[in-house]
């Protein structure tokens, strides 16, 4: 069977959900960096699978964070079901908002320093235009912008998964962001090898048709990237203590 693989001359580095977790990001951007650097130079692009934000203590510094020009690398964003929710909540949608807070949205509300009393105490209306006021416009678009998917060669860049059976090319945005147990049990060929997110295992998921590599930063204290060139594989992860205690529980994973 031929070994999945990327364009020659093209390097990726994908990260898996961080979840407000910004010094483990900070930390792996700098592994990332040394790694790159002690490889050819190349092309090299920093894919985000999304879940940048909620459940850890600094979801806002993790987004002003991967906003910024890293100047050796083009950073993607592939938006997550987390960022969707956020974006639902700024767009007023009031069956969101108790959804996303119960899922870690009041993290990054007080990470982006809404009022305590009104994370605490305030109505739908109120939170939803206490978030429009916090988060710029700027942060908005950023994360609006993020794209459901990315195809580089044989590899597909997606936060949640894909819908078995269905041809990449007609995925269901929705099944990005949210798809879970049909595609985890597949074990058919999805015509590429998914790269994903979105579904916590300690370890990287590594199958003949995906690879998960949401290594539950938030929970576990272990944040990875996956490092892809040509045929070659390889892992960069940056780890602390369990931080469950500096974070929100972790009841809420099947969001």
């Amino acid at each position: 069977m031929k070994e999945a693989a990327l364009p020659q001359g093209c390097r990726v580095y994908a990260i898996g959900d961080i979840h407000g977790c910004l010094d483990l990001f900070e930390l792996l951007l700098r592994l990332i960096e040394d790694d790159n650097r002690s490889r050819p130079p190349m092309t090299t692009v920093l894919i985000l699978l999304g879940d940048l934000i909620d459940r850890g203590p600094d979801s806002a510094g993790v987004v002003r964070r991967a906003m910024q020009p890293l100047g050796w690398a083009e950073t993607i964003l592939i938006k997550g079901n987390h960022e969707e929710a956020l974006l639902q909540t700024l767009d007023g949608n009031r069956e969101m908002v108790p959804i996303w807070l119960k899922n870690g949205g009041l993290a990054a509300l007080r990470s982006w320093g809404v009022a305590e009393e009104i994370v605490r105490d305030g109505t739908i209306a109120d939170i939803i235009q206490a978030t429009r006021d916090i988060i710029s416009s700027d942060e908005r678009a950023w994360l609006a912008r993020g794209r459901h998917f990315l195809q580089l060669g044989d590899y597909y860049f997606v936060h949640a998964g894909i819908r078995p059976g269905v041809a990449l090319e007609k995925q269901d945005p929705r099944d990005s962001l949210w798809i879970r147990d049909e595609f985890l049990d597949s074990r058919r060929s999805h015509g590429a090898v998914v790269v994903h997110g979105h579904s916590i295992n300690p370890e990287i998921d590594e199958r003949p048709n995906r690879i998960g590599i949401d290594t539950g930063a938030y929970v576990t204290g272990k944040l990875t990237a996956l490092g892809l060139e040509c045929e070659q594989r390889w892992i960069v992860q940056a780890s602390d203590a369990p931080r469950e205690s500096a974070c929100d529980a972790p009841g809420h994973v099947l969001f």
